[in-house]
C-alpha cells in the first residue's frame, strides 16, 4: 500500500507544492497501489497532477493517451520546466521526424523518461504497438476520456480502440480523466476501457466564481462584443467561435477596433497557430478568437472573460469551454451569444451523419436550447446536467438570478404531466409529451391511437414554451429523468411516482424572453434603444427616397439598419457604409440625403455619438467578395464556389444576401434556370412581389411544402437584385 508520507514528499520534489488539493492524494495512492481509476474533475482542479506524480514514482513509462498535439507539447513543456530534464516527459505523434522518433525511443528505452505522450491514432500503429510491447509500462493515462463516448461533446473514433489496444501490448492499471461528462457519458466510458470497477472520484462541478449570462444574438453582436472588451481593458479573454472563417472575420474586426487579439484554429499552419497561443499566454496579446479546439491543456490561470460567439453544440463543451476563465479562483465571466437561426444551421449540418448520430447530435442541441431559454437559474441546470443537484434554488452569480423572474404555481400541470408520461409507457421525449398534451394531431399518434386517449389535449391552453420549461424544471427538481440511454425519453423517479398519489405545490420560474425582436431585461441597450425620434425623420427619409426610384422601401435600406443609425449617429460617409447592410453602393446613392438628417439632429439636440459602439468593419469583407460576384459575373456553379472558398452553401447564400442588401446586382438566372423550371421561379417571385415587407420567415412558412429553404431564398435574391443599386 502506498505511504501518504513518501507521495507527499514525491510532490514537494517534483512540484514543489506543499499539499494536495481535493481528492488528488486518494486518487494516487490508488493508483499506485494498481487499482483502476475514473477521475471527473472540472478544469482547473489538478487532473494532470493525478498522473503526473504516480509516474515519478513508479518504476517504467507511463503512458498516456491524448487527443491534441498541442496539449501533448504544452503538458511535456510543463513537466520538462519543473524537473530541467529535457528527457524525463516525451510525445510520440505525427509531427515528429524520423531522428525525433529515435532519440524519443531511446530515452524510454533506456528508462529516463517516466511520462510518454502518445495520440490515439498513433498509439494504433503497428510500430508503436511493437515498440511499447518492449519497454515496461507503469500505467496507462487516458486523458480527455470523454472523447470515447458518442454523447460526449468531443467524440473520436479512434478512442473506442484503446482497450483493445492496451490488452495487445501489456495490460496494467488505467486511470481514466475528463473535466466533463454525464452519468451517460462516464458510463460508456468504464464500460469501453474495461474498467467498470474502477474507483470512481467525482469532484463537484460547481465553479462559484464563474459568472453565467446569455444574451440575444442580433445583427449588432460584434459591436456588443468589442463594447465589453473595451469595458475590460487589459483583460484576458477567449471567444469561441463554430467556423474558422467567422473566427478569421471576427478576429479582423476586433483589430480593426484596436483590440490586441489573434485567431486560432485547425486551418492554420502549425507554426502560427503555436505562435499565436504563445502570445496569448505570454500576453502579448489580449484576446484569441478560437474554434474549440484552443484552450484544452492551457494552463492560464487569470482568463477573466469566456465569450460563445455562437451557440455551442452542447452543454459539456460550453461547460469546459467556460471552464477556462477563473481558474485562478478569481472573476470568471461567461457570456454566450444564443439565436434559434445558428440552432437551426447546426442542426442542418446533422443531415449528413447516420441516424443515429443524428439523434443523439439533436437531443444534445435541445439540451443547449433549454439552458439559454430557461429563466432559472444557470447554475442549477448545469450541475443538473452533470447528475448534480445544488439545494439553493438561486446561486446569485448568473444573469437569471441577478435578474429573477416571476414564480408562478405549476402543481396542477406537472401532475397532468407526470400522469401523461405514466399513461404512455414512459416511452417518449419531451417534444411528445408536449404534442400530446397540447392535442396536436401528430401521424404516430393517430396511429397508436393516442388521441383517444383521456389526456390527449388536457393542457390545451397552456403554451407550448411554458411546458417545455415545467418539464425541464422538473427534471431538475427530480421528479422526472431524462433517459439519456434512449435518446433522452422521459421517465418518472420515485418522488415523481410519489407526487402522482400525493400532490402538491410546485412553484416555477415562467419561460424567458428570447425571440428576435425581444432583449433580456437588464440589457445596457436594446432595440428600443434607438432613438425613436430620428427613427422617424429616417423612415421618412426612406419612404421619400423609394417614391422616387419607385422601390420598395425595404429595398433602400432594411428597419435594422435605421436602428443601428438611430443608435450609432453616423455622420461621415465612413460611418455610413460601415454600418451592417448598407455598404460602398448604397453610401454612395443615398448616403448624403441620410447623412444631412442625422448631423443636423445630432447638432440640434447636442448628442455625442458614442464612440465605443462604431464599429469598424473590413470593406466588403475583402477578397472573398470580390471572388464571389467575379465568379457569378463568369456563370460558375455556386456549389463550385462555396467549396473554393470553404464555405457551407448557406453561408454562401448569406454572403449573396449581404452583398445584395448592399446594393451590389447579381445575375444568378444561370443557375436558378437549372435548379427550378420557369413556372416554378414565377410562382415563388410572385408571391415575394405580394408582400408589402421583405419577410423571408413567411415565404418559407407559404412556400416550404412545395420549394426548399435554399430554392426560396435564392429567388429571393433574383428578386431583390432586380430593384438594386
Amino acid at each position: 500500500m502506498a505511504d501518504d508520507k513518501e507521495i507527499l514528499r514525491a510532490l514537494r520534489e517534483h512540484f514543489g507544492f506543499d499539499g494536495f488539493k481535493g481528492n488528488q492524494q486518494a486518487i494516487i495512492r490508488d493508483l499506485l497501489d494498481g487499482r483502476d481509476v475514473f477521475v471527473l474533475m472540472p478544469t482547473g482542479g489538478g487532473k494532470s497532477l493525478c498522473y503526473q506524480l504516480p509516474a515519478f514514482m513508479s518504476e517504467g513509462t507511463a503512458i498516456v493517451i491524448s487527443p491534441l498535439i498541442a496539449l501533448m507539447k504544452n503538458q511535456v513543456d510543463a513537466i520538462r520546466s519543473h524537473c530541467g530534464d529535457e528527457g524525463v516527459a516525451h510525445f510520440l505523434n505525427s509531427s515528429l521526424g524520423k531522428a525525433a522518433v529515435l532519440k524519443v525511443k531511446e530515452d524510454v528505452r533506456s528508462g529516463r523518461t517516466k511520462l510518454l505522450y502518445v495520440a490515439p491514432e498513433s498509439l494504433s500503429k503497428l510500430s508503436t504497438v511493437d515498440f511499447l510491447r518492449s519497454i515496461k509500462i507503469s500505467f496507462y493515462a487516458i486523458d480527455e476520456a470523454h472523447c470515447i463516448s458518442e454523447w460526449g461533446h468531443d467524440f473520436r473514433p479512434e478512442y473506442r480502440k484503446i482497450r483493445s489496444l492496451v490488452d495487445c501490448i501489456s495490460p496494467r492499471p488505467m486511470i481514466a480523466l475528463t473535466a466533463t461528462a454525464t452519468p451517460k457519458v462516464q458510463h460508456d466510458i468504464q464500460k469501453n476501457l474495461g474498467i467498470t470497477d474502477a474507483r470512481v472520484y467525482k469532484s463537484s462541478f460547481n465553479r462559484p466564481n464563474l459568472y453565467y449570462e446569455v444574451r440575444q444574438k442580433t445583427e449588432h453582436v460584434d459591436r456588443d462584443v468589442i463594447r465589453f472588451i473595451k469595458s475590460n481593458p487589459g483583460k484576458s479573454g477567449i471567444i469561441y467561435c463554430l467556423s474558422r472563417r467567422r473566427v478569421e472575420e471576427l478576429t479582423n474586426v476586433l483589430r480593426l477596433n484596436g483590440i490586441r487579439a489573434k485567431a486560432y484554429h485547425a486551418g492554420m499552419d502549425a507554426a502560427t497557430r503555436a505562435a499565436n497561443q504563445d502570445d496569448f499566454l505570454t500576453e502579448k496579446v489580449d484576446i484569441i478568437v478560437a474554434t474549440i479546439a484552443f484552450g484544452m491543456g492551457i494552463d492560464k490561470p487569470d482568463v477573466r472573460y469566456v465569450i460563445h460567439y455562437d451557440v455551442p453544440k452542447s452543454l459539456e463543451g460550453y461547460y469546459q469551454e467556460t471552464g477556462r476563465g477563473g481558474r485562478d479562483g478569481g472573476e470568471g465571466t461567461c457570456i454566450a451569444f444564443y439565436s434559434s437561426k445558428d440552432l437551426q444551421k447546426l442542426d442542418k449540418l446533422l443531415q449528413g451523419k447516420t441516424p443515429s448520430e443524428q439523434e443523439i447530435g439533436r437531443q444534445l442541441l435541445l439540451e443547449t436550447a433549454r439552458y439559454a431559454e430557461s429563466a432559472v437559474c444557470r447554475r442549477k441546470i448545469l450541475l443538473s446536467y452533470f447528475g448534480e443537484q445544488m439545494t439553493d434554488d438561486r446561486c446569485g452569480n448568473c444573469d437569471n438570478c441577478r435578474n429573477p423572474k416571476t414564480r408562478i404555481e405549476a402543481g396542477p400541470q406537472l401532475l397532468v404531466v407526470l400522469r401523461a408520461c405514466s399513461m404512455l409507457g414512459e416511452r417518449y421525449k419531451s417534444e411528445y409529451i408536449v404534442a400530446f398534451l397540447t392535442g396536436s394531431h401528430t401521424e404516430e399518434g393517430h396511429r397508436l391511437g393516442h388521441d383517444a386517449l383521456e389526456l390527449f389535449g388536457a393542457l390545451a391552453d397552456v403554451e407550448d414554451r411554458l411546458l417545455n420549461t415545467l418539464i425541464q424544471q422538473a427534471v431538475i427538481a427530480g421528479y422526472l429523468t431524462n433517459d439519456m440511454e434512449n435518446y433522452g425519453i422521459l421517465k418518472l423517479t420515485p418522488m415523481g411516482r410519489h407526487f402522482i398519489g400525493k400532490p402538491e405545490k410546485f412553484m416555477i420560474v415562467g419561460p424567458a424572453e428570447m425571440d428576435e425582436d425581444t432583449v433580456e431585461a437588464g440589457d445596457e441597450e436594446t432595440a428600443a434603444g434607438a432613438d425613436t425620434g430620428l427613427m422617424e425623420m429616417l423612415s421618412e427619409v426612406r419612404r421619400r427616397i423609394a417614391a422616387r426610384i419607385d422601390m420598395p422601401p425595404y429595398v433602400v435600406l432594411r428597419d435594422e439598419v435605421l436602428e443601428a443609425m438611430a443608435t450609432m449617429y453616423p455622420t461621415d460617409t465612413e460611418e455610413f457604409a460601415n454600418i451592417n447592410g448598407v455598404g460602398q453602393a448604397k453610401a454612395r446613392r443615398f448616403g448624403e440625403e441620410f447623412l444631412e438628417v442625422i448631423t443636423e439632429y445630432v447638432r440640434r439636440n447636442n448628442i455625442e455619438p458614442p464612440s465605443d459602439i462604431k464599429v469598424r468593419t473590413v470593406a466588403d469583407t475583402g477578397k472573398t467578395r470580390v471572388y464571389i460576384i467575379q465568379s457569378i459575373d463568369r456563370k460558375i456553379d455556386l456549389e463550385e464556389i462555396a467549396d473554393s472558398k470553404g464555405l457551407e452553401f448557406d453561408e454562401l447564400i448569406a454572403e449573396l444576401e449581404n452583398l445584395v442588401l448592399e446594393g451590389t446586382r447579381l445575375n444568378i438566372d444561370y443557375y436558378l434556370d437549372e435548379i427550378l423550371e420557369e413556372e416554378c421561379q414565377q410562382e415563388i417571385l410572385d408571391y415575394l412581389r405580394s408582400l408589402e415587407e421583405d419577410d423571408l420567415e413567411a415565404a418559407i412558412q407559404e412556400l416550404g411544402s412545395e420549394y426548399t429553404e435554399e430554392e426560396i431564398r435564392l429567388m429571393r435574391l433574383k428578386f431583390l437584385s432586380s430593384w438594386s443599386c
